[in-house]
């Protein structure tokens, strides 16, 4: 191919991997479930937050909107590299945890 190629995402109904550039690992919206907050947010209730995807992400502004049944869409203000269904996803206001809960997919 020239250049390196990454895996941009799994579709094992399909029985396929999908890879691409390093480019197309940036995304900035996914799906949480499993939620768990900690401060109480209402179903419909967007809160910005300091967001982190994995241990060793650095975290980064986003909007966080509850949609009930331990459900949230995460939305970066900047696109992020790697978000990854099965990591854990982190909401904190300062050194304040907010909530978090499980990566279940990213949204194009």
């Amino acid at each position: 191919m020239g250049s390196p190629l990454f895996v941009i995402r799994l579709e094992p109904e399909k029985n396929r991997v999908i890879v691409g550039p390093e480019r197309e690992l940036f995304r900035r919206r996914f799906v949480v479930r499993d939620l768990n907050w900690i401060r109480p947010v209402q179903d419909g209730e967007a809160v910005v937050a300091h967001v982190k995807i994995r241990h060793n992400h650095p975290g980064a502004p986003a909007q966080v909107e509850s949609h009930g049944a331990g459900e949230a869409v995460v939305t970066f203000h900047q696109p992020q590299r790697a978000i990854t269904p099965g990591q854990a996803a982190v909401f904190y206001d300062g050194d304040e945890v907010l909530g978090g809960g499980w990566i279940a997919h990213v949204l194009e």
